[in-house]
């Protein structure tokens, strides 16, 4: 299970990840862990990484998956992040959007290729999993086709994965992040257009507002 620990200067309590967990992401294995949506499923964007995620998954590989980061500025090892994106991730509550952004070159299919989907995690232990070992991946805890369960230990479990590959956690449940398409538009006043690939818990009326007063 995640111990407490290390203590930000504000005085915060970050999560810390034990190293056999990590060791397990750092040698391609997947991992479950809660987010501040559904339980999610860890691997580094890797090849081999990607293999076992899917096979684990029973996901089709012309399905590709999120990243999960622990911020933009994170994100930009792998896409190009407008300042758009800051203010439209600052004009919702953290965790509930996952935006699709242009890679700096194109990634694994699997990830999207040149179009990557990214998600800056709101959950402690979502964080410091990706402030430990950088990007990994946003996917949920499920069998391609089967409801995610709403806890962390009972969706691993349930896939058999084993208990260092599991972060304990309960997840609110319900619908996932909702997931939006940023590309530039000559004829957007704000230089971008947003498409709702996937209406989740931010409903696409929301959206639509903010997009009507920030234009």
């Amino acid at each position: 299970m995640c111990r407490r620990g290390l203590m930000r200067n504000s005085g915060e309590v970050m999560e810390v990840i034990p190293d056999e967990t990590l060791t397990i992401l750092r040698s391609n294995g997947v991992v479950a862990y809660p987010t501040s949506t559904l339980p999610g499923l860890a691997t580094l964007p890797t090849p081999e990484a990607l293999d076992a995620l899917f096979a684990l998954k029973q996901r089709q590989a012309d399905q590709p998956v999120s990243l999960g980061v622990a911020s933009l500025q994170q994100a930009e090892l792998f896409v190009k992040v407008p300042e758009f994106a800051h203010r439209l991730l600052a004009g919702f509550e953290s965790g509930t959007l996952t935006l699709i952004l242009d890679a700096h070159t194109p990634l694994d299919p699997r990830l999207g290729g040149s179009r990557v989907a990214v998600r800056v995690f709101a959950h402690p232990t979502a964080l410091a999993l990706a402030q430990s070992v950088g990007p990994v991946t946003a996917t949920s805890a499920n069998i391609a086709g089967i409801p995610p369960l709403p806890n962390a230990e009972k969706a691993g479990i349930a896939l058999g994965l084993k208990a260092h590959a599991i972060l304990h956690g309960n997840c609110p449940g319900g619908q996932g992040s909702t997931l939006l398409s940023v590309e530039q538009s000559e004829s957007s006043p704000t230089g971008y257009s947003v498409s709702i690939m996937r209406e989740g818990v931010v409903p696409q009326s929301d959206v639509t507002s903010w997009m009507l007063k920030n234009h």
